[in-house]
């Protein structure tokens, strides 16, 4: 499984609908996106020291997917099949969408706009 930033957001403030929802699973990827996203809120929050501490001290638990070539590929591919359908999607979620479709990882998100993008499959709490 994937986080997409509000489910990161949602694990460390320990939401345990969340973690129900997660249950077990063996390994949680996490999009360099997101990381990005993520440190970009920490920056604007007034528990920034909470916030990044919580991060330092399990970010070597997650998978970090970087883009790379072949993300690039995939993400030009989605980008042109939801233009076609109609349906845009925020930037970012398509790059989080791509790595998604190119790693076979459900993503773990509250946004519903993923439910709208094809070979991608949304888990939300």
């Amino acid at each position: 499984m994937m986080l997409d930033t509000n489910a990161l957001s949602a694990m460390a403030d320990r939401d345990k609908a969340l973690e129900h929802c997660l249950g077990s699973a063996p390994t949680l990827a996490l999009p360099v996106i997101v990381l990005g996203e993520y440190r970009y809120g920490i920056r604007n929050s007034r528990h920034r020291a909470t916030y990044e501490s919580w991060l330092n001290e399990r970010l070597s638990f997650f998978e970090v997917l970087p883009i790379e070539t072949a993300t690039a590929e995939t993400y030009a591919e989605l980008r042109h099949e939801l233009r076609a359908l109609g349906k845009p999607v925020p930037e970012n979620d398509l790059w989080i969408a791509a790595l998604a479709r190119q790693y076979s990882l459900t993503i773990v998100s509250r946004d519903r706009h993923f439910t709208s993008i094809p070979k991608v499959r949304l888990l939300s709490w």
